[in-house]
């Protein structure tokens, strides 16, 4: 079961270099052929490129906190994922300092898994000069028991 002790912990910060070829390959596995991903020699991430930290984040030890969650993949599931940006939003050439924390912890009544818990990880995003430039919020939900078929 997710451990509500999770609550609050907060991961080592850790650096995330915003390619221009990354961008050209995520906005090919999006199928966009919006100009800005493709014309410039610096072009802006896509909405949902920040969900690529996770392979930053995992190089630094003890940047994540999630771990600390203890949740039950078996019965646990990726809820919701939410986007920020405070300004425009990062460019290739940039390189962010990100760091995550747990930031919150519910749980609401079920039906089929009984008890659900839920647990909010978010991911704040700095550019060179310290300004916030995004945030990334994740959802992780863990029902209590397997589901009753039905």
């Amino acid at each position: 079961m997710a451990r509500s002790e999770s609550l609050g912990i907060e991961g080592q910060p850790f650096r995330m270099d915003i390619e221009r070829g990354k961008i050209h390959e995520f906005a090919r596995a999006l199928q966009s052929t919006h100009p800005d991903y493709w014309t410039t020699e610096n072009p802006v991430i896509p909405p949902t490129y920040l969900t690529s930290m996770f392979f930053w984040e995992e190089k630094v030890e003890g940047a994540d906190p999630w771990v600390d969650v203890a949740m039950n993949q078996d019965r646990g599931m990726h809820a919701e994922q939410e986007f920020t940006f405070f300004g425009p939003p990062p460019r290739a050439g940039q390189t962010l300092t990100a760091k995550s924390r747990i930031a919150e912890f519910y749980e609401k009544a079920g039906r089929r898994g009984g008890k659900l818990t839920f647990v909010v990880k978010v991911t704040d995003f700095f550019d060179a000069d310290g300004n916030k430039v995004a945030e990334a919020r994740m959802t992780g939900v863990e029902t209590e028991r397997p589901p009753e078929e039905g």
